[in-house]
């Protein structure tokens, strides 16, 4: 490899993102080796990491909701110069549902297969039942706007006695109210034009802060990824070993082996679409949060070559309720090892159950937090005890990084082979990341 090829792989911002968590990696397990600090508090080092993830996060949920509205305000008007665009909602929504069956397919197989609720090493006093359970009603509640902004406010006691207040956005409301606003614009006609011109403008200047927050990445990864092995390390594993590795290699066969089929079936080339779609991968991975990664997933499809227009509404929609990770492999092996752990039979009639919850019911929790909403909402369904959650929470850390990975490889890979498949998929940017937004 000649020194310009050696400086160019060390300049590309994949490169930069890995050597990100490669050092978070390493600072985390000094953080851990270091200990608590005076008074049970983390070290210095820990608090540090978790600063910087934290901050770095919150600076991409600071672009989410203005970057939706303006993007799928602007699409939504700019599709209409498009023949095609009922059928390109169909074709989404219609693979939205098909690769989730495949991988709610392969979850089933894998608990079946591996059987981790007879080889599990918890404990049944450990069951307890989770704080935040899923509902069908929420589908519904998350539909309609609570406000006009979307936003939402949450408050928890301190252990001081003091109450802490958390401002945050449901993206779903955000996505409908985005949708109404665009709609109504269409049809008010050339009065609406100022309006459309001024949102135009917010989604330039969005872009353009989200560059300079995409361009911190390899900073936050850093924070995020050391956090989480100076926070969890993998002690826990052990007594869930099975089930962990049930859920990895599921999320594995669908992210290496899924995925690729289905772009090589659909003339897309699988080395294309990871060169484009990893850094948002790896961004899922230490961050643990669609919605967080949702700018550099869009960003990731646009490079892909999947239209501005499209990709803005595709995107969004496809973050919070396409997750092939969180509400197909995970809730179905998470089933299975409920109901083998308190020896409790699953019929076939169950088994369609869990496809149906997995295929429809990220919908239904598209707008909370977490995996565990989704798992819940499936125990709910079979009648299973919703106690069996609490038992996997230890290490729900460690599998969430896994499961954000395949949610936002899944939310570039249905928008892309629909831009191929009608024909309107663009030829790739030269660089998994352009030199400028």
């Amino acid at each position: 490899m000649t020194a310009a090829a050696k400086g160019s792989v060390f300049r590309s911002f994949g490169f930069q993102v890995l050597a990100g968590m490669v050092a978070g990696l390493v600072l985390g397990l000094v953080a851990r080796a270091l200990g608590p600090g005076p008074g049970g508090d983390p070290n210095a080092l820990a608090q540090a990491l978790d600063t910087i993830g934290t901050i770095f996060v919150q600076l991409l949920r600071a672009l989410v909701a203005p970057l939706i509205f303006a993007a799928i305000v602007t699409s939504i008007v700019n599709l209409r110069n498009l023949n095609n665009a009922a059928r390109l909602v169909s074709q989404t929504l219609l693979w939205f549902a098909l690769t989730a069956l495949i991988a709610v397919s392969i979850g089933i197989t894998l608990g079946l297969l591996i059987q981790p609720g007879l080889s599990s090493g918890v404990a049944i006093a450990e069951a307890t039942t989770p704080k935040t359970i899923g509902s069908w009603l929420d589908f519904l509640k998350g539909l309609v706007p609570a406000n006009a902004l979307g936003l939402y406010a949450t408050s928890k006691p301190l252990s001081s006695g003091a109450i802490t207040t958390n401002l945050n956005f449901n993206v779903l409301q955000i996505i409908v109210i985005s949708i109404a606003v665009g709609a109504a614009a269409l049809r008010a006609g050339a009065a609406a034009e100022p309006f459309l011109a001024f949102v135009k403008s917010l989604l330039v200047v969005m872009r353009k802060l989200l560059w300079w927050v995409i361009r911190l990445t390899p900073i936050g990864s850093i924070g995020m990824f050391g956090n989480a092995v100076a926070n969890y390390g993998w002690d826990a594993l052990a007594r869930l070993g099975w089930f962990a590795a049930a859920v990895y290699v599921g999320l594995a066969i669908v992210l290496l082996v899924v995925y690729p089929t289905l772009l090589l079936f659909n003339g897309i080339s699988p080395r294309r679409f990871f060169a484009g779609a990893w850094p948002a991968i790896q961004l899922g991975f230490v961050s643990r949060s669609s919605v967080g990664t949702l700018p550099v997933t869009e960003r990731s499809a646009e490079v892909l070559g999947v239209p501005n227009n499209y990709a803005a509404f595709a995107v969004p929609l496809a973050a919070t309720t396409k997750m092939d990770g969180c509400a197909a492999i995970y809730p179905a092996i998470s089933a299975i090892f409920v109901a083998q752990f308190y020896g409790l039979p699953l019929h076939l009639i169950d088994y369609g159950l869990i496809v149906f919850v997995s295929v429809i019911g990220s919908a239904a929790t598209a707008g909370l937090t977490g995996a565990v909403v989704m798992l819940t909402l499936t125990l709910s369904t079979l009648g299973l005890p919703l106690e069996g959650a609490g038992l996997l929470l230890a290490i729900d850390p460690i599998l969430d990084m896994g499961r954000t990975a395949v949610n936002v490889a899944g939310q570039i890979l249905v928008p892309m082979i629909v831009a191929k498949r009608e024909g309107i998929l663009q030829e790739p940017l030269p660089q998994g990341l352009p030199a400028e937004a």
